[in-house]
């Protein structure tokens, strides 16, 4: 799985073919539609696999930080260290799966695991605008979107060679944007 997950994230949904799978795994064309169905059944659960190992550090952001604006921070500058780490593909293979990809199925399941992320920032944010945390007048349907495209763009700034340092520069900028109560 882990093999098939990096070819994934290292070339995307679509650029990635059913050979490439079957050479980087180590198996037959048969073997891999008997344990997975299809490429689309597989490209479903290395997802699975990758929210799990790699891209959690946002769920554990938001669940643990006592702000939305210190999840979103914190999320930012785990994100620029996740999307860099030497000897695996950067960015996110959710945002980078999608890169051209013209299989509607494929496309729409990633785009909805996008927009869960971005929905679940919005509960996180009106939750602060409630507690009073954060002002009454916040828009947290924007604020949210903000998060998401930071997150969606530091992705493919890590793909094009951004450093590290460049991405928590970003971050920084993103964070002055928030408003304060």
């Amino acid at each position: 799985m882990e093999k098939a997950l990096m070819a994934f994230w290292e070339r995307g949904y679509e650029a990635t073919s059913v050979s490439d799978l079957t050479r980087v795994m180590d198996i037959g064309a048969p073997s891999l539609y008997a344990a997975f169905g299809d490429k689309r059944s597989l490209f479903e659960e290395v997802v699975q696999v990758y929210g799990a190992k790699y891209g959690s550090f946002g769920d554990r952001a938001l669940a643990e930080e006592p702000t939305a604006r210190a999840a979103v921070e914190r999320m930012l500058r785990e994100a620029a260290v996740e999307y860099t780490v030497p000897g695996r593909p950067h960015g996110c293979l959710v945002i980078h799966g999608a890169a051209n990809c013209s299989t509607p199925e494929v496309e729409e399941f990633l785009r909805e695991r996008r927009r869960a992320n971005i929905a679940a920032f919005e509960r996180r944010i009106e939750a602060d605008v409630a507690a009073g945390l954060l002002p009454s007048d916040t828009d947290a349907a924007a604020l949210a979107r903000h998060a998401g495209a930071m997150i969606q763009g530091m992705s493919q700034q890590a793909r094009d060679g951004a450093s590290r340092e460049e991405l928590e520069a970003l971050a920084e900028i993103a964070m002055s944007v928030w408003p304060r109560s």
